[in-house]
């Protein structure tokens, strides 16, 4: 969410943010919170006012009410008119203060809903284009490379192993869902075990968050439009399961004053994560690419804003090198400004090599989101000279199979049906080195 200051200030620069995102329908909400802004000022400023004034007839009623008890006749008389006008001056000064304040409560309310939905400003360096199909390879790392034999799709591969049953996930829980065993099911928790410690050894501190939160949580850490297409929510109860383990650990800040001492905050947590995956998709998708449940391993960090864009830097090459380590080649996409969320500054994805594609497909995303999940969830940092500024916020996808598993299968598979175990993961393995299809 951007700070009010801006719109007031600079109504032409968030309008040419929003057409940059291809958003003109919301180009009237600019005009309508200048319009609100004006009107709730205003009611501030009378409603200030009115307290003043009444304050005055209050305090000048005191002395009338001490030479009433010693007055007589017309003085008296006199005196109890004085009083009764003031009173009846405050009684409607009060009346005219309540209309102004639900006046003011009715101007906040609105101008918070719009304010939700105005795209933050993105960084100069992002790309300009209306959908993903106008990002930008930036760069390729490891050298992506299609065998001499047929890559089967990856859950037959997997199948081979015994190492998926979606058949009785379908009637457990219906479509989206998936039973992982044997050695896939212990691949899937080795490369989530070696993605934390590949963190914890980058000085990440590991946590496991809440896999619900709040709905004030949800509204302060992501868009209005991703919620609803995302979040499953808790029926009877103000609780939503998480979609992302960033959305809780970001929310660990919430309403909180954190010293500038203790910054940066780096912190890297496990959770599982549910989305609605709504839509249709297409074949390359489906088994278990994209599902409504998966374990995903996640690094945040809370910044100050000079060093956000250098933290940037740094976490998006965290994946490069962990996929790197397990032999996937990957590439850089920046993200340009229509597939960027509502929130974010600037974003990029990091792609693994799909031999059996023979193309990149996602399975990391890095994300500045600059102050805006800090002003929505009222975060606050307390320099040394005790003035208060808002934190950046940032996160990334450290690894999330078992999307990364279909990499990883196609990357390692032999001409024989074995899948290969890099060296990095073989301690995860139980020193075993390669995976022998049972059929």
């Amino acid at each position: 969410m951007l700070d009010i200051k801006i719109v007031r200030d600079n109504p032409e620069i968030v309008k040419e943010n929003i057409r940059k995102k291809f958003q003109d329908q919301k180009l009237p909400m600019v005009d309508e919170v200048l319009e609100l802004d004006l009107k709730n000022r205003n009611a501030i400023t009378q409603a200030s006012e009115l307290r003043a004034r009444r304050n005055q007839l209050s305090k000048a009623n005191g002395p009338l009410f001490g030479k009433l008890k010693k007055a007589e006749g017309e003085e008296k008389e006199a005196i109890q008119r004085q009083i009764d006008a003031n009173m009846a001056a405050v009684k409607e000064n009060d009346q005219k203060l309540a209309e102004l304040e639900a006046l003011e409560t009715e101007c906040a309310e609105r101008i918070r809903h719009l304010m939700l939905q105005i795209p933050n400003i993105i960084d100069p360096s992002v790309p300009i284009g209306p959908d993903d199909s106008c990002n930008v390879e930036v760069q390729r790392f490891g050298e992506p490379k299609v065998p001499d034999f047929d890559i089967p799709y990856h859950t037959e591969i997997m199948d081979r192993f015994n190492g998926v049953d979606m058949d009785a996930a379908g009637r457990v829980a219906g479509n989206g869902f998936y039973y992982l065993m044997g050695d896939i099911a212990r691949l899937h928790s080795a490369v989530l075990a070696y993605a934390r410690d590949f963190m914890i050894g980058k000085g990440f501190i590991y946590c496991i968050p809440p896999f619900m939160i709040h709905g004030n949580v949800v509204e302060g850490v992501m868009s209005q439009t991703d919620m609803e297409a995302m979040m499953y929510k808790i029926e009877g109860e103000d609780l939503y399961l998480i979609g992302t383990s960033e959305h809780s650990m970001i929310g660990k800040f919430i309403d909180q004053i954190i010293p500038e001492e203790s910054l940066p905050q780096t912190l890297t947590s496990y959770s599982p994560c549910f989305r609605k995956e709504k839509g249709a998709h297409g074949i390359e998708e489906r088994g278990v690419y994209r599902i409504h449940q998966f374990e995903k391993q996640e690094m945040i960090v809370v910044c100050k804003t000079e060093d956000s864009m250098a933290w940037y830097e740094k976490m998006w090459r965290f994946s490069v090198e962990l996929f790197l380590s397990m032999e996937i080649p990957v590439r850089q996409l920046e993200c340009c400004s229509g597939d960027l969320a509502d929130l974010k500054v600037k974003s990029c994805d990091i792609e693994a090599w799909s031999p059996r594609q023979q193309k990149y497909f996602e399975v990391c995303s890095c994300s500045n989101l600059g102050d805006a999940q800090a002003r929505r969830l009222k975060m606050r940092v307390k320099s040394a000279d005790g003035k208060s500024y808002l934190p950046h916020t940032l996160n990334n996808t450290v690894v999330a199979p078992p999307r990364m598993l279909i990499a990883f299968l196609e990357n390692h598979l032999q001409a024989d049906g074995s899948v290969t175990i890099p060296e990095v993961l073989q301690p995860y393995m139980g020193g075993t080195k390669l995976l022998v299809p049972k059929k």
